[in-house]
Protein backbone atom coordinates (compact mmCIF):
# COMPACT_ATOMS: atom_id res chain seq x y z
CA UNK A 1 0.00 0.00 0.00
CA UNK A 2 1.32 3.53 -1.17
CA UNK A 3 2.25 5.70 1.95
CA UNK A 4 -0.03 8.73 2.83
CA UNK A 5 1.44 12.42 2.23
CA UNK A 6 1.47 14.26 5.24
CA UNK A 7 -0.20 17.87 5.03
CA UNK A 8 0.41 21.04 6.90
CA UNK A 9 -2.58 23.33 7.11
CA UNK A 10 -1.50 27.41 7.40
CA UNK A 11 -4.04 29.33 8.89
CA UNK A 12 -3.96 33.30 9.92
CA UNK A 13 -5.45 36.25 10.12
CA UNK A 14 -5.13 38.77 6.93
CA UNK A 15 -1.00 39.75 7.06
CA UNK A 16 -0.18 37.64 9.75
CA UNK A 17 2.80 36.02 7.90
CA UNK A 18 1.54 32.86 6.36
CA UNK A 19 3.32 33.35 2.52
CA UNK A 20 6.37 34.34 4.45
CA UNK A 21 6.50 31.41 5.91
CA UNK A 22 5.73 29.08 3.45
CA UNK A 23 8.44 30.58 1.37
CA UNK A 24 10.65 30.24 4.07
CA UNK A 25 9.88 26.68 4.26
CA UNK A 26 10.12 26.76 0.08
CA UNK A 27 13.69 27.73 0.90
CA UNK A 28 14.87 25.76 3.73
CA UNK A 29 13.19 22.99 3.01
CA UNK A 30 16.62 20.97 3.35
CA UNK A 31 16.09 18.18 1.04
CA UNK A 32 12.00 17.82 1.47
CA UNK A 33 10.39 17.77 -1.98
CA UNK A 34 7.13 20.12 -1.06
CA UNK A 35 4.20 20.87 -2.94
CA UNK A 36 1.84 23.87 -2.13
CA UNK A 37 -2.16 24.80 -2.59
CA UNK A 38 -2.41 28.25 -2.11
CA UNK A 39 -5.94 29.93 -1.33
CA UNK A 40 -6.72 33.57 -1.64
CA UNK A 41 -10.52 35.03 -0.99
CA UNK A 42 -9.52 37.87 -4.20
CA UNK A 43 -9.98 37.30 -7.79
CA UNK A 44 -5.94 37.68 -8.51
CA UNK A 45 -4.36 34.82 -6.33
CA UNK A 46 -1.03 37.08 -5.43
CA UNK A 47 0.76 34.44 -2.91
CA UNK A 48 0.29 32.20 -5.48
CA UNK A 49 2.40 34.44 -7.79
CA UNK A 50 4.61 35.15 -5.07
CA UNK A 51 5.57 31.55 -4.21
CA UNK A 52 5.98 31.06 -7.54
CA UNK A 53 8.21 33.88 -8.08
CA UNK A 54 10.83 33.33 -5.04
CA UNK A 55 11.20 29.15 -5.28
CA UNK A 56 11.85 26.66 -8.07
CA UNK A 57 8.51 25.62 -8.19
CA UNK A 58 5.71 27.27 -11.08
CA UNK A 59 1.87 27.72 -10.53
CA UNK A 60 1.04 24.46 -11.92
CA UNK A 61 3.99 22.54 -11.17
CA UNK A 62 3.74 21.85 -7.98
CA UNK A 63 1.83 24.88 -6.61
CA UNK A 64 -1.90 24.79 -7.18
CA UNK A 65 -3.88 27.87 -6.54
CA UNK A 66 -8.01 28.16 -5.75
CA UNK A 67 -8.60 32.15 -6.00
CA UNK A 68 -12.08 33.63 -5.14
CA UNK A 69 -13.22 32.22 -2.10
CA UNK A 70 -12.27 30.30 1.16
CA UNK A 71 -11.02 26.72 1.71
CA UNK A 72 -13.89 25.79 4.19
CA UNK A 73 -17.09 26.30 2.21
CA UNK A 74 -17.75 26.86 -1.27
CA UNK A 75 -14.18 25.76 -2.25
CA UNK A 76 -14.52 22.75 -0.97
CA UNK A 77 -14.59 20.37 -3.96
CA UNK A 78 -11.93 22.61 -5.80
CA UNK A 79 -9.51 21.89 -3.00
CA UNK A 80 -10.54 17.90 -3.28
CA UNK A 81 -10.08 18.08 -7.12
CA UNK A 82 -6.96 20.05 -6.53
CA UNK A 83 -5.19 17.80 -4.02
CA UNK A 84 -6.19 14.67 -6.00
CA UNK A 85 -4.57 16.21 -9.03
CA UNK A 86 -1.08 16.73 -7.12
CA UNK A 87 -1.01 13.38 -6.06
CA UNK A 88 -1.45 12.13 -9.09
CA UNK A 89 0.70 14.19 -11.60
CA UNK A 90 3.64 15.16 -8.96
CA UNK A 91 6.05 13.15 -7.29
CA UNK A 92 6.38 15.33 -3.44
CA UNK A 93 7.07 14.34 0.35
CA UNK A 94 5.11 17.02 1.75
CA UNK A 95 2.13 19.12 0.80
CA UNK A 96 1.07 22.93 2.29
CA UNK A 97 -1.83 23.77 2.27
CA UNK A 98 -2.06 28.12 2.48
CA UNK A 99 -5.73 28.91 3.36
CA UNK A 100 -6.76 32.68 3.03
CA UNK A 101 -7.08 34.79 6.06
CA UNK A 102 -10.32 34.57 6.61
CA UNK A 103 -10.67 30.70 6.38
CA UNK A 104 -11.55 28.53 9.03
CA UNK A 105 -8.61 25.91 9.07
CA UNK A 106 -10.97 23.00 10.79
CA UNK A 107 -13.17 22.31 7.96
CA UNK A 108 -10.60 22.51 5.78
CA UNK A 109 -8.56 19.34 7.64
CA UNK A 110 -11.89 17.38 7.89
CA UNK A 111 -11.44 16.88 3.91
CA UNK A 112 -7.98 14.89 4.63
CA UNK A 113 -10.12 12.82 7.84
CA UNK A 114 -13.23 11.70 7.14
CA UNK A 115 -14.06 8.64 4.68
CA UNK A 116 -13.02 10.19 0.71
CA UNK A 117 -10.64 9.57 -1.91
CA UNK A 118 -8.39 12.75 -0.40
CA UNK A 119 -8.31 10.48 3.53
CA UNK A 120 -6.99 7.89 1.64
CA UNK A 121 -3.82 9.86 0.17
CA UNK A 122 -2.81 12.09 2.95
CA UNK A 123 -2.49 12.42 6.55
CA UNK A 124 -2.85 15.83 8.78
CA UNK A 125 0.37 16.56 9.69
CA UNK A 126 -0.42 19.87 12.07
CA UNK A 127 -2.79 22.97 12.08
CA UNK A 128 -0.31 25.63 12.08
CA UNK A 129 -1.49 29.06 12.72
CA UNK A 130 0.89 31.79 12.13
CA UNK A 131 -0.30 35.00 14.87
CA UNK A 132 0.13 38.18 14.53
CA UNK A 133 1.15 39.12 17.73
CA UNK A 134 1.12 42.79 17.68
CA UNK A 135 -2.84 42.46 16.32
CA UNK A 136 -3.70 39.95 19.02
CA UNK A 137 -2.53 41.56 21.70
CA UNK A 138 -4.38 45.08 20.56
CA UNK A 139 -7.46 42.79 20.71
CA UNK A 140 -7.58 40.97 23.66
CA UNK A 141 -4.65 42.15 25.63
CA UNK A 142 -6.03 42.44 29.25
CA UNK A 143 -8.78 39.50 28.95
CA UNK A 144 -8.71 36.47 30.89
CA UNK A 145 -9.43 33.72 28.19
CA UNK A 146 -9.99 35.56 24.75
CA UNK A 147 -13.34 34.11 23.72
CA UNK A 148 -15.91 34.65 20.50
CA UNK A 149 -17.81 37.74 20.77
CA UNK A 150 -20.95 35.79 18.95
CA UNK A 151 -22.55 32.78 18.43
CA UNK A 152 -21.24 30.96 15.28
CA UNK A 153 -24.77 29.72 14.93
CA UNK A 154 -26.44 32.42 14.87
CA UNK A 155 -27.44 34.99 12.16
CA UNK A 156 -25.75 37.98 13.45
CA UNK A 157 -22.70 39.65 11.93
CA UNK A 158 -19.77 38.64 13.36
CA UNK A 159 -16.54 40.08 14.09
CA UNK A 160 -12.63 39.60 12.52
CA UNK A 161 -11.38 38.32 16.13
CA UNK A 162 -14.24 35.78 16.03
CA UNK A 163 -12.03 34.05 13.18
CA UNK A 164 -8.84 34.79 15.45
CA UNK A 165 -10.39 32.74 18.15
CA UNK A 166 -11.22 29.80 15.53
CA UNK A 167 -7.89 30.08 14.26
CA UNK A 168 -5.76 29.91 17.23
CA UNK A 169 -8.44 27.05 18.79
CA UNK A 170 -7.83 24.79 16.26
CA UNK A 171 -3.97 25.17 16.31
CA UNK A 172 -2.06 22.21 16.67
CA UNK A 173 1.00 24.56 16.39
CA UNK A 174 0.97 28.57 16.71
CA UNK A 175 4.02 30.84 15.41
CA UNK A 176 3.52 34.10 17.60
CA UNK A 177 4.81 36.27 14.49
CA UNK A 178 6.04 39.85 14.62
CA UNK A 179 7.46 39.51 17.91
CA UNK A 180 10.53 42.03 17.38
CA UNK A 181 7.41 44.71 17.49
CA UNK A 182 6.52 43.78 21.00
CA UNK A 183 7.77 44.18 24.44
CA UNK A 184 8.75 41.73 26.36
CA UNK A 185 5.89 41.94 28.90
CA UNK A 186 3.66 41.35 26.04
CA UNK A 187 4.83 38.63 24.48
CA UNK A 188 4.73 36.75 28.69
CA UNK A 189 0.59 37.97 28.16
CA UNK A 190 0.26 36.66 24.94
CA UNK A 191 2.12 33.50 26.00
CA UNK A 192 -0.45 32.82 28.80
CA UNK A 193 -3.39 33.61 27.09
CA UNK A 194 -2.20 31.51 24.52
CA UNK A 195 -2.15 28.94 27.39
CA UNK A 196 -5.35 29.13 28.20
CA UNK A 197 -7.08 29.54 24.77
CA UNK A 198 -5.40 26.32 23.42
CA UNK A 199 -3.23 24.13 26.09
CA UNK A 200 -2.08 21.32 24.10
CA UNK A 201 -0.44 23.62 21.21
CA UNK A 202 3.14 24.42 20.96
CA UNK A 203 4.41 27.94 20.78
CA UNK A 204 7.19 29.14 18.83
CA UNK A 205 8.31 33.22 18.54
CA UNK A 206 8.91 34.12 15.14
CA UNK A 207 10.13 37.77 13.45
CA UNK A 208 9.50 37.37 9.68
CA UNK A 209 8.23 33.84 9.79
CA UNK A 210 11.53 32.57 10.10
CA UNK A 211 11.52 29.20 11.85
CA UNK A 212 13.22 25.64 11.72
CA UNK A 213 11.46 23.91 9.04
CA UNK A 214 11.94 20.67 11.55
CA UNK A 215 9.43 22.68 14.23
CA UNK A 216 6.84 22.85 11.07
CA UNK A 217 6.83 19.85 8.95
CA UNK A 218 6.46 15.98 9.98
CA UNK A 219 5.77 17.11 13.38
CA UNK A 220 2.65 14.50 13.79
CA UNK A 221 0.80 16.75 15.93
CA UNK A 222 -2.69 16.77 14.74
CA UNK A 223 -4.98 14.03 16.33
CA UNK A 224 -8.69 14.17 14.28
CA UNK A 225 -10.78 12.39 17.45
CA UNK A 226 -8.91 14.89 20.18
CA UNK A 227 -9.83 17.95 17.60
CA UNK A 228 -12.97 16.55 16.81
CA UNK A 229 -14.03 16.33 20.35
CA UNK A 230 -12.78 19.59 21.10
CA UNK A 231 -14.74 21.26 18.18
CA UNK A 232 -17.56 20.10 19.16
CA UNK A 233 -17.11 21.21 23.17
CA UNK A 234 -16.65 24.41 22.00
CA UNK A 235 -19.46 24.68 19.43
CA UNK A 236 -22.44 22.82 22.06
CA UNK A 237 -20.66 26.01 24.56
CA UNK A 238 -21.56 28.20 21.76
CA UNK A 239 -24.97 27.18 22.23
CA UNK A 240 -25.10 27.26 26.17
CA UNK A 241 -25.26 23.38 26.17
CA UNK A 242 -23.22 22.05 29.42
CA UNK A 243 -22.13 18.80 27.87
CA UNK A 244 -20.54 18.01 24.12
CA UNK A 245 -23.00 16.34 22.18
CA UNK A 246 -22.66 13.06 21.16
CA UNK A 247 -22.33 12.91 17.20
CA UNK A 248 -20.14 11.46 15.43
CA UNK A 249 -16.76 13.18 14.91
CA UNK A 250 -17.51 12.75 10.75
CA UNK A 251 -20.68 15.02 11.39
CA UNK A 252 -22.16 16.98 8.36
CA UNK A 253 -19.77 21.08 8.69
CA UNK A 254 -23.12 22.31 7.71
CA UNK A 255 -25.51 20.42 10.23
CA UNK A 256 -23.58 21.86 13.06
CA UNK A 257 -21.62 25.06 12.34
CA UNK A 258 -23.33 28.11 10.02
CA UNK A 259 -21.14 28.64 7.73
CA UNK A 260 -21.76 31.67 5.55
CA UNK A 261 -19.33 33.18 2.75
CA UNK A 262 -17.08 35.64 3.99
CA UNK A 263 -18.57 38.96 2.89
CA UNK A 264 -21.46 37.98 4.68
CA UNK A 265 -20.53 36.35 7.95
CA UNK A 266 -17.40 38.57 8.34
CA UNK A 267 -18.00 41.97 6.97
CA UNK A 268 -14.96 41.49 4.47
CA UNK A 269 -14.91 41.85 0.24
CA UNK A 270 -12.04 42.31 -1.80
CA UNK A 271 -11.63 44.28 -5.38
CA UNK A 272 -8.32 44.56 -7.76
CA UNK A 273 -6.80 47.53 -8.85
CA UNK A 274 -5.46 47.57 -12.07
CA UNK A 275 -3.43 49.85 -14.44
CA UNK A 276 -0.93 50.39 -17.33
CA UNK A 277 0.42 53.36 -15.96
CA UNK A 278 2.81 54.73 -13.48
CA UNK A 279 1.94 55.98 -10.01
CA UNK A 280 2.88 59.46 -9.46
CA UNK A 281 5.79 58.70 -6.36
CA UNK A 282 4.68 61.76 -4.51
CA UNK A 283 0.75 61.06 -4.50
CA UNK A 284 1.03 57.37 -3.99
CA UNK A 285 3.14 57.76 -0.90
CA UNK A 286 0.38 59.81 0.73
CA UNK A 287 -2.05 56.97 -0.31
CA UNK A 288 -0.01 54.24 1.26
CA UNK A 289 0.52 56.77 4.06
CA UNK A 290 -3.12 57.44 4.81
CA UNK A 291 -5.13 54.14 3.50
CA UNK A 292 -8.37 54.36 4.94
CA UNK A 293 -9.09 52.08 7.98
CA UNK A 294 -11.60 49.92 6.26
CA UNK A 295 -8.72 48.34 4.26
CA UNK A 296 -7.24 45.47 6.25
CA UNK A 297 -5.18 43.81 4.05
CA UNK A 298 -3.77 44.87 0.13
CA UNK A 299 -1.33 43.32 -1.66
CA UNK A 300 0.12 43.30 -5.26
CA UNK A 301 2.53 44.64 -7.77
CA UNK A 302 2.74 48.06 -8.25
CA UNK A 303 4.33 50.57 -10.92
CA UNK A 304 5.86 53.64 -10.11
CA UNK A 305 7.32 56.42 -12.19
CA UNK A 306 11.33 56.93 -11.81
CA UNK A 307 12.15 53.67 -11.00
CA UNK A 308 12.63 50.70 -13.30
CA UNK A 309 12.10 48.26 -10.39
CA UNK A 310 8.74 45.67 -9.76
CA UNK A 311 7.50 46.98 -6.46
CA UNK A 312 6.00 44.43 -4.24
CA UNK A 313 3.39 46.02 -1.92
CA UNK A 314 1.88 44.45 1.53
CA UNK A 315 0.11 46.16 4.16
CA UNK A 316 -1.79 44.47 6.90
CA UNK A 317 -3.46 47.06 9.18
CA UNK A 318 -1.27 50.05 9.95
CA UNK A 319 1.66 48.27 8.75
CA UNK A 320 2.95 49.08 4.79
CA UNK A 321 5.90 48.06 2.81
CA UNK A 322 7.07 48.11 -0.57
CA UNK A 323 9.85 45.89 -1.81
CA UNK A 324 11.47 46.00 -4.82
CA UNK A 325 11.59 42.53 -6.12
CA UNK A 326 13.51 43.10 -9.31
CA UNK A 327 13.52 44.70 -12.78
CA UNK A 328 10.63 45.02 -15.06
CA UNK A 329 11.64 42.60 -17.78
CA UNK A 330 10.66 45.29 -20.40
CA UNK A 331 13.94 47.44 -19.10
CA UNK A 332 16.29 44.79 -19.30
CA UNK A 333 18.44 44.31 -22.45
CA UNK A 334 16.85 43.03 -25.39
CA UNK A 335 18.67 39.67 -25.36
CA UNK A 336 18.24 39.14 -22.03
CA UNK A 337 14.34 40.28 -21.84
CA UNK A 338 13.50 37.74 -25.06
CA UNK A 339 15.75 34.96 -23.11
CA UNK A 340 13.53 35.55 -20.24
CA UNK A 341 10.26 35.88 -22.10
CA UNK A 342 11.17 32.66 -24.25
CA UNK A 343 10.93 30.34 -20.46
CA UNK A 344 8.15 32.47 -19.07
CA UNK A 345 5.52 31.85 -22.13
CA UNK A 346 2.55 32.98 -20.02
CA UNK A 347 4.24 36.26 -18.89
CA UNK A 348 1.37 38.95 -19.33
CA UNK A 349 3.26 41.45 -21.82
CA UNK A 350 1.88 44.69 -23.43
CA UNK A 351 2.78 45.89 -27.19
CA UNK A 352 4.18 49.18 -25.79
CA UNK A 353 4.81 48.88 -21.81
CA UNK A 354 5.68 45.11 -21.79
CA UNK A 355 5.40 43.80 -18.13
CA UNK A 356 5.04 47.00 -16.31
CA UNK A 357 1.95 47.37 -14.89
CA UNK A 358 0.26 47.65 -11.73
CA UNK A 359 -2.32 45.03 -9.92
CA UNK A 360 -3.62 45.48 -6.66
CA UNK A 361 -5.98 42.74 -4.34
CA UNK A 362 -7.32 44.99 -1.54
CA UNK A 363 -9.37 43.52 1.26
CA UNK A 364 -11.60 45.34 3.14
CA UNK A 365 -14.61 45.17 5.65
CA UNK A 366 -16.96 47.72 6.44
CA UNK A 367 -17.62 45.99 9.95
CA UNK A 368 -16.33 47.68 13.32
CA UNK A 369 -14.99 44.78 16.06
CA UNK A 370 -18.29 44.88 17.57
CA UNK A 371 -19.73 42.83 14.61
CA UNK A 372 -22.18 46.38 13.97
CA UNK A 373 -22.51 47.98 10.42
CA UNK A 374 -25.48 49.86 8.88
CA UNK A 375 -25.48 48.72 5.43
CA UNK A 376 -22.73 46.05 4.23
CA UNK A 377 -23.25 46.42 1.02
CA UNK A 378 -23.62 49.75 0.36
CA UNK A 379 -20.43 50.67 2.74
CA UNK A 380 -18.21 48.30 1.17
CA UNK A 381 -19.06 49.87 -2.16
CA UNK A 382 -18.16 53.76 -0.54
CA UNK A 383 -14.87 51.90 0.20
CA UNK A 384 -13.80 50.48 -2.90
CA UNK A 385 -15.31 53.75 -5.21
CA UNK A 386 -13.50 56.25 -2.58
CA UNK A 387 -9.87 54.11 -3.20
CA UNK A 388 -10.45 53.38 -6.45
CA UNK A 389 -10.79 56.95 -7.04
CA UNK A 390 -7.64 58.38 -5.45
CA UNK A 391 -5.53 55.47 -6.75
CA UNK A 392 -6.69 56.57 -10.52
CA UNK A 393 -5.67 60.18 -9.38
CA UNK A 394 -2.61 58.78 -8.06
CA UNK A 395 -1.09 57.52 -11.70
CA UNK A 396 0.84 60.03 -13.95
CA UNK A 397 -1.45 62.27 -15.90
CA UNK A 398 -0.50 62.56 -19.61
CA UNK A 399 1.58 65.87 -19.14
CA UNK A 400 3.28 64.43 -16.28
CA UNK A 401 4.06 61.46 -18.88
CA UNK A 402 5.67 63.52 -21.49
CA UNK A 403 8.23 64.65 -18.77
CA UNK A 404 11.48 63.14 -20.20
CA UNK A 405 12.73 62.44 -16.48
CA UNK A 406 10.71 61.34 -13.51
CA UNK A 407 12.81 60.50 -10.01
CA UNK A 408 11.14 59.25 -7.26
CA UNK A 409 11.73 61.50 -3.59
CA UNK A 410 10.35 59.68 -1.06
CA UNK A 411 12.49 56.72 -1.02
CA UNK A 412 11.12 54.03 -2.52
CA UNK A 413 13.66 50.96 -3.06
CA UNK A 414 15.48 50.69 -5.48
CA UNK A 415 17.91 47.64 -5.60
CA UNK A 416 16.11 44.46 -5.35
CA UNK A 417 15.56 42.92 -1.77
CA UNK A 418 14.87 47.01 -0.54
CA UNK A 419 12.47 48.03 1.33
CA UNK A 420 10.91 50.70 2.20
CA UNK A 421 7.80 50.85 5.14
CA UNK A 422 4.98 52.82 5.19
CA UNK A 423 3.18 53.46 9.03
CA UNK A 424 -0.09 55.42 9.99
CA UNK A 425 -0.09 57.15 12.73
Amino acid sequence: MTATIPVTILAGSLGAGKTTLLNHLLQHADGRDLAVLINDMGEVNVDAELVAEGSELDVDDGIAELSNGCLCCELQDDLETAVVRLARSYEFDHLVVESSGISEPEPVARLFTTTSRVAARYDVDAIVTVLDTPLFIDTFAGEAVPERRTDPAAESDRPLSDLLIEQLEAADLILCNKTDRCEPAELAETDALLDALRPTAETIHTEFSAVDPDRVLGVDRFDPATDAQQSRGRRDQDRGQGQPSDQNSDHDHEADHTHRHPSEAYGVDSFVFRARRPFHPDRFADILRDLPAAVVRSKGTAWVAGTDMQLSLSQAGPSVRLTATGPWVATLPALERDLYRSNRPDLEWHDEFGDRRTELVVIATARDDTGEHNDFDTEIDGVESRLRARLTDGLVTETEWDRDAFAPTNSFPVEPGEETVFRRE
